[in-house]
């Protein structure tokens, strides 16, 4: 009996153990908002564009840039234009990823955007039918994204999304490059 007694102690101790030790090991999981709005946001583009796209004549994935700043890529672009490409990949599109060496828009003088010659160029070379192209601004708590589809030949907008992310330190990191031209980047920095 006291055989027993012990070895049920013992378990009993270990098992308490193992959950103690075990809870402290336990990573949190991710926060996955970033790649659940991506998804959501080229789900949207997809269904926008409707039959307007050829599904298997390639579209090309352009980084999203900060709308202050269309020469400057981060981070923050890098990522969500990867994602979104991504997207329509899983979705059956053919996706040409590029990362352009300057701004793949222009500013025409009405204050519009029009792809740049460099990317219609591309897209022509390519046999490319769309550009998957995006902005964001950075607001006080919020992070405001568009983005868009544009048929390569004559820059229509096929379809287009807006959305917004919580601007929190996982996405102050992400714009981090953005951030330190503001001069409230500590308040970002530090911000939960």
């Amino acid at each position: 009996m006291a055989a027993v007694k012990t070895l049920l102690i013992g378990a009993i101790s270990g098992l308490l153990l193992l959950q103690i030790t075990g809870c402290s090991t336990v990573m949190p999981k991710p926060k996955a908002y970033i790649v659940d709005a991506s998804y959501s946001a080229a789900d949207g583009l997809i269904t926008g564009a409707g039959r307007t796209l050829a599904h298997r004549k390639p579209l090309i994935a352009a980084t999203f840039v900060n709308v202050d700043d269309l020469e400057k890529a981060a981070s923050f672009g890098r990522t969500v234009s990867r994602q979104v490409a991504s997207r329509f990949t899983q979705r059956g599109w053919l996706i040409i990823e590029m990362l352009f060496r300057q701004n793949v828009f222009i500013k025409k003088n009405s204050g519009e955007f029009a792809l740049s010659q460099e990317l219609r160029d591309i897209s022509s070379q390519h046999d490319a039918q769309a550009v998957i192209v995006g902005t964001y601004s950075i607001g006080r708590d919020t992070v405001y994204i568009t983005a868009r589809l544009i048929r390569a030949s004559d820059s229509i907008i096929l379809a287009s999304v807006d959305y917004t992310l919580p601007l929190d330190r996982n996405m102050a990191f992400l714009l981090r490059q953005d951030l330190e031209s503001k001069k409230t980047k500590k308040h970002w920095l530090t911000k939960d």
